[in-house]
């Protein structure tokens, strides 16, 4: 049983999946048609999906990652991750973009690739979503902006 990542169409983008990383479905057809999708999948069943959209010719911004709860905490989200990584460094890029809530495990996950925090973006989970979004029974309003800058490649 082996963990097979490839990009797929957008339109077999896992959005079931995503959900559980974005919650608004609008926003999520909303950056998928301009982004590149990931799928992780072990024996032909998906179990983590990844979205990520250009910003200008060599910055990306990961706008979704996500791991089917059945299949968290096996080390398949931090693989999706690194092969994303990877693709994008191949590939020329000059630094790997996400946003975050401003706690919680996520904030970690990033971390541990090397992201780093860039900035804040406050009150943006009030500002862009209609109903608010709790973590750990605490309401999300701030986004932490992360950077990845690859060595190297420098333009």
């Amino acid at each position: 049983m082996s963990l097979l990542i490839q990009e797929v169409p957008v339109t077999n983008a896992p959005i079931e999946l995503l959900l559980l990383a974005d919650p608004s479905e609008d926003k999520i057809r909303s950056y998928l048609s301009s982004s590149k999708c990931f799928v992780a999948s072990i024996d032909g069943d998906v179990v983590g999906a990844c979205v990520v959209q250009p910003r200008g010719t060599d910055t990306h911004e990961l706008m979704s990652i996500a791991v089917h709860p059945a299949h968290q905490k096996s080390g398949y989200g931090t693989a999706l991750l690194k092969w994303v990584i990877d693709f994008f460094r191949i590939a020329g890029a000059r630094q790997l973009e996400v946003g975050t809530g401003t706690f919680g495990y996520q904030l970690a996950f990033y971390q541990r690739q090397g992201f780093r925090v860039t900035s804040i973006d406050h009150d943006f989970f009030v500002k862009n979503y209609p109903e608010p979004i709790f973590e750990d029974g605490i309401q999300l309003f701030d986004m932490l902006r992360l950077t990845l800058k690859y060595s190297g490649n420098d333009a």
